[in-house]
């Protein structure tokens, strides 16, 4: 039994229902017979099929050749060979989609050497304000300390004038007399 219309009204070909006495039937697809059905027809008519491959030279419907990446030259050439689209070559598809890959790849590099170059810089500038302000807090912590020792210094020397300790500043080498 062949199945004419099926899945949103397309028109496959190639599909059969086998049965096979145990739970009811299976469907199963021959992409074979469904590319070169539409072969000597259009274009656009193969491409709906994403398994098949339009070349111009010869007007066929081919399967596309999933083991190798690109359809071999003996199948169909580069410049002559469509899929996806019947407005564009494979050649043509193929240098735009490594153009495209290439450009995403050169932009992507050039953001993270960017964002790393931001990141080295913001990161330097932070040292530096941090270095700064420690060497602040370190200087005025010495100003604090020698302000202190005036203080302390100039404490004492009252304290040895009340008591007749200070000595004078001309003669600091005096007889120390006992009474």
């Amino acid at each position: 039994i062949s199945l004419q219309n099926c899945c949103l009204g397309k028109q496959l070909e190639g599909i059969a229902l086998s049965q096979n006495g145990l739970s009811g039937g299976h469907l199963f697809f021959s992409t074979a017979s469904a590319c070169s059905a539409f072969s000597l027809k259009s274009c656009e008519e193969c491409l709906k099929n994403v398994s098949c491959l339009w070349c111009y030279t010869n007007s066929t419907c081919i399967d596309y050749p999933v083991r190798s990446i690109f359809p071999p030259s003996s199948l169909c050439s580069l410049s002559d060979a469509r899929w996806g689209v019947c407005w564009i070559n494979f050649e043509a598809l193929l240098i735009a989609m490594a153009v495209v890959a290439g450009l995403i790849l050169v932009s992507l590099s050039v953001c993270c050497c960017y964002c790393c170059y931001c990141r080295r810089r913001s990161r330097r500038r932070r040292l530096e304000e941090e270095e700064e302000q420690i060497a602040r807090k370190r200087e005025e912590r010495r100003l604090e300390s020698l302000q202190r020792k005036h203080e302390r210094k100039m404490k004492h020397d009252e304290i040895r004038k009340k008591y007749g300790l200070l000595q004078d500043s001309d003669n600091p080498y005096s007889r120390f007399e006992n009474e």
